[in-house]
């Protein structure tokens, strides 16, 4: 995954990465039994970009994010289709909160 990523997740992982937003994202991370996109475990947040493969999914996307939720991390979705500028601000909104 993290050799061969989405056009989505690699624009969003170069505004994402080297401290960008001020805490440090990591790609691909594996959180319990769980992979997230990117994740910056300074501020336990983790980002998902949900492209074609999670229609018809939400679900079991809803039910990851509790489990998520319950060890104590936040959760951003941000669709394939947004705008990575409002991705962005999406996920920098989360941190600075």
């Amino acid at each position: 995954m993290r050799h061969a990523p989405t056009p989505s997740e690699e624009r969003l992982w170069q505004r994402l990465r080297g401290s960008r937003l001020g805490v440090v994202f990591r790609r691909q991370v594996v959180i319990g039994n769980y992979i997230a996109d990117f994740a910056a475990s300074s501020v336990r947040l983790v980002v998902e970009v949900d492209g074609g493969s999670h229609h018809g999914r939400e679900r079991l996307d809803a039910k990851r994010d509790a489990r998520l939720a319950r060890a104590g991390w936040r959760v951003v979705r941000v669709s394939s289709e947004e705008a990575l500028e409002e991705a962005v601000a999406k996920v920098a909104a989360v941190v600075r909160a």
